[in-house]
């Protein structure tokens, strides 16, 4: 099978780090400049109104009660988060960030040999090899323009414990619709695999309901689903995540995985409030769906290649010959984008922006703007 890859990758070096959001070394190279730019960080998929005013509030009420233990059960958090999401409490776990929730899982299901799909988020590849877990990887194409297929179906084995899906995916944007996960929900089931889908970026859709393998939990014992506060919330800071499964036994396991206070007091008042935060999210929605309007048109004038946008962020490719990446050529002016080219399946050239602000997003544009008439320029 031509999609099919063993993983013989794995990132060794400590020293650079593999996810957007590293404001803390852009400090530090752009303050050693006389003058450095105010950093810009489109690199992060975070809610661009950064954390609701009722969740700071209701941290500040909240300061004189963390000299306590937090509730090492969550149990008032998970039992607004069993409303929230329509389930009930015993099919919820929280835990400190997604990232949290995807290595205790595979330290509690121990997973011999495992499918993730290429390229996709880097932490389960990384969860699963820190588990001696052997990795096989889907490979998605640009000439299908990264879209899951059918194919995907007829990959899986009765050799496979565990199968990774995001849903939109992270870093392509792409969309795996809700048909198509019920069949894959059925297939996993019956070569007994777990379904690990990650709809961290779902609550960003214009219409989420029709890409939640939610309805499903019900039925299928081998699902697993994994949602946060972090990006919608803009929680990234606070780190908090919990995941859904009608599996208690399979609950259990991952519960036990971790330490017993993964979820601190400010995390769980955090959380708690943040879903009070529905005029937020409104807000959220209708900024999204505004500014991804003016940002793909825009980018591409700038000769750039729009490859998909579903969420709050845009996958992108820079084709264009320059001196330098684009992503180092922006960062020259205290523009943070994710550089994709270690996301395995990927290289040079892909990037991923997050959708902002107008102002931020016009300032993105117009550094673009000034990157192109520079290039026109030398070409003459």
């Amino acid at each position: 099978m031509d999609h099919i890859k063993e993983n013989n990758w794995k990132n060794c070096d400590t020293e650079k780090l593999i996810h957007g959001g590293d404001i803390y070394s852009a400090k530090e190279q752009l303050g050693k400049r006389k003058n450095p730019p105010m950093i810009l960080d489109f690199s992060a998929n975070i809610n661009p109104f950064g954390l609701p005013d009722g969740v700071k509030q209701a941290i500040r009420n909240s300061v004189d009660s963390f000299d306590v233990y937090p509730d090492p059960l969550c149990r008032e958090l998970i039992s607004r988060l069993s409303k929230h999401e329509g389930v009930p409490s015993e099919w919820i776990l929280c835990g400190n960030g997604a990232a949290d929730l995807i290595y205790r899982t595979v330290y509690g299901v121990k997973p011999r040999k495992a499918m993730v799909l290429a390229p996709t988020f880097a932490e389960y590849t990384e969860a699963l090899s820190a588990a001696s877990c052997q990795v096989v990887h889907y490979e998605l194409y640009e000439k299908d323009g990264f879209q899951v297929g059918e194919g995907l179906l007829d990959s899986l084995d009765q050799g496979l414990d565990m199968l990774f899906i995001c849903n939109p995916n992270n870093p392509t944007g792409q969309l795996v619709t809700k048909e198509f996960l019920l069949k894959l929900v059925r297939r996993c089931k019956t070569l007994d695999i777990l379904l690990f889908v990650d709809e961290c970026f779902n609550e960003f859709l214009d219409e989420p309901q029709d890409y939640t393998t939610k309805e499903f939990l019900k039925a299928f014992d081998n699902l697993i689903i994994l949602k946060a506060f972090t990006k919608i919330y803009a929680m990234a800071g606070i780190r908090l995540g919990h995941c859904i499964s009608s599996n208690t036994v399979l609950l259990k396991k991952i519960r036990e995985a971790g330490q017993p206070w993964s979820v601190s007091a400010p995390a769980q008042i955090a959380g708690i409030y943040g879903m009070e935060e529905r005029d937020y999210l409104t807000k959220t929605k209708k900024l999204i769906r505004e500014e991804r309007a003016y940002l793909i048109p825009s980018l591409k004038e700038t000769g750039i290649t729009v490859i998909a946008s579903n969420a709050n962020y845009i996958f992108i490719k820079d084709s264009r010959s320059t001196a330098k990446p684009l992503h180092e050529l922006l960062f020259e002016k205290g523009i943070l984008i994710r550089n994709c080219d270690n996301y395995y399946g990927l290289g040079p050239g892909y990037y991923r922006i997050c959708i902002r602000k107008h102002e931020e997003n016009m300032k993105l544009i117009e550094a673009l703007r000034e990157m192109k008439t520079d290039l026109t320029e030398l070409k003459r």
